[in-house]
């Protein structure tokens, strides 16, 4: 266990944890969760950690501050090209929602991407994947990318994206 790779899913503190972790051993980690969480040490996460695929999600009627915070680590790393998504989850406050059922959907894509068969991590690529409008509620190829002017989702599957539209859509 003392190499193996992980995959991080936390709520609240645990997502923070999981946030600081990342930034400290990226080399670790398959990909991670923030869930809803408040207090972050790290505001630009080192260049290693933003290649590591992450879901930051938000309540929609959680306090103004956590949500300012995680949609501020996502705004300013994903400006910096870190494969991560923005989910922000209707109708819900500070509970784990369906925030599980989603990570569980974002896990089953990412980790056969991830991890190779000799037990390696693998790079990936901004291009492979696709892109998530939370503003507009779309999901669109990777190549529309210079047509947002804020920072969109990076999502690495089209199943993914699809799941993630329903998902913010509720």
């Amino acid at each position: 266990l003392q190499n193996a790779p992980l995959i991080m899913w936390g709520h609240s503190a645990g997502g923070q944890f999981n946030y600081e972790f990342v930034c400290w051993k990226p080399e670790r980690v398959i990909a991670f969760v923030v869930n809803k969480g408040g207090i972050y040490y790290t505001a630009m996460a080192p260049n290693e950690t933003r290649k590591v695929p992450a879901v930051l999600f938000i309540g929609e009627n959680d306090l103004e501050a956590r949500n300012d915070i995680i949609k501020g680590l996502f705004s300013m790393n994903r400006r910096a090209g870190a494969l991560w998504i923005y989910a922000p989850e209707p109708e819900v406050d500070h509970e784990i929602g369906l925030s599980k059922s989603f990570s569980i959907a974002f896990f089953n894509d990412i980790i056969p991407l991830r991890l190779s068969v000799n037990g390696s991590i693998n790079s990936l690529s901004l291009a492979n994947g696709w892109l998530g409008d939370h503003k507009n509620k779309c999901i669109a190829p990777f190549s529309d990318l210079g047509k947002f002017k804020y920072p969109v989702s990076w999502l690495p599957t089209k199943n993914i994206s699809e799941v993630w539209l329903k998902f913010i859509t509720k």
